[in-house]
């Protein structure tokens, strides 16, 4: 399996503490069978984006590990005016190992209205931006259009394993099983953050997934796909969008 979505990278972010900590991750990874990993730590108002720290990083942990796990590095893209500026200077640094596959992730409390202007303008500059856990945003999660117009002009999507096996709740579990039913969804990643209550974990949730909609599926999901993006490839699995239909309110008729 390939996981490119995870703050494996120590001391960056609210990921992994130290470098026992990655190592341990690692380690975990290691023992599922998960052959490459993403270092993406936030890129955000919070957390400050140092390449040339991440690199430094990237480097000690890949020696630590040795030939076990191959290690790239990316970013948890925030969107906003400063980051999409450094983005416009010098996109490689944030995607994914330094190729064309950006992670974007939304805030919890508002999305702009021109964000489908924002994730074209993306792509005019080459880019293939990846929605990150759609199923763990309440706005998403309350408006799941929106997802999908970002998905038919050419967006993709990633959910978490944890979602996936109930780790953050029945709501982000139900909607993430929905929505790769209906083709929004091209990636499962981890976006581990430590050994304890976001540890890096995939079979669980390959699973779950393989037992919902084949090994095929899976696959793609897991294997495939990430691995597409590692390498800076067209996706192998791009499914058909096929959205589940309401079905109209039935009219209530009052008898006096």
């Amino acid at each position: 399996m390939v996981d490119i979505h995870c703050h494996i990278l120590p001391g960056l972010d609210d990921g992994a503490k130290d470098m026992q900590t990655s190592l341990s991750m690692a380690q975990a990874a290691i023992e599922e069978g998960v052959t490459h990993i993403v270092g993406t730590p936030h890129a955000s108002s919070e957390y400050t984006f140092n390449y040339p720290r991440v690199r430094q990083l990237h480097e000690q942990l890949q020696r630590l590990v040795g030939d076990r796990l191959l290690l790239a590095t990316g970013c948890d893209f925030h969107v906003n005016l400063e980051n999409i500026d450094a983005l416009r200077l010098d996109a490689p640094p944030f995607c994914i190992n330094q190729k064309n596959y950006l992670l974007v992730e939304f805030s919890e409390y508002s999305i702009s209205p021109n964000m489908n202007h924002t994730l074209h303008d993306l792509q005019l500059m080459g880019l293939r931006p990846i929605i990150t856990h759609p199923e763990r945003n309440p706005i998403l999660q309350g408006q799941p259009s929106r997802l999908a117009a970002w998905m038919q002009i050419g967006c993709f999507g990633q959910v978490t394993a944890g979602s996936l096996t109930g780790a953050f709740g029945p709501k982000c579990r139900e909607d993430a099983l929905r929505w790769i039913g209906e083709g929004l969804i091209h990636f499962v990643a981890s976006d581990a953050h430590n050994m304890s209550w976001r540890p890096l974990t995939l079979l669980p949730a390959f699973e779950v997934v393989r037992e919902s909609f084949g090994e095929e599926t899976a696959t793609a999901l897991f294997v495939d796909n990430p691995l597409a993006a590692f390498d800076g490839r067209e996706l192998p699995y791009v499914p058909e969008i096929a959205l589940e239909e309401k079905q109209p309110k039935k009219k209530k008729f009052l008898f006096f």
